[in-house]
């Protein structure tokens, strides 16, 4: 838990100091930590384990593209309306 914050507080410029990057409502800052952890467990491949944390969890088959996010993310959108 303590690596994953980190990781966070360090590619998430929202959870820095002395930074403009903050989010005005707690909602939006909600989507952004939530962008982030899907592109960290679906789109990034990692280092040591060679695939994706979804891969090695058996969530998924393959590496998920930026497209297929937004994709998902427009799914929702339109579901939601």
């Amino acid at each position: 838990m303590e690596r994953q914050n980190l990781t966070m507080r360090m590619q998430m410029r929202r959870f820095t100091r002395l930074t403009n990057a903050f989010s005005k409502k707690v909602q939006n800052l909600g989507y952004a930590v939530a962008l982030h952890f899907m592109h960290y467990n679906f789109c990034r491949v990692h280092q040591t384990l060679r695939v994706t944390p979804a891969m090695e969890a058996g969530l998924t088959a393959h590496v998920w593209t930026i497209e297929e996010v937004v994709g998902l993310l427009q799914e929702s959108v339109q579901n939601a309306a």
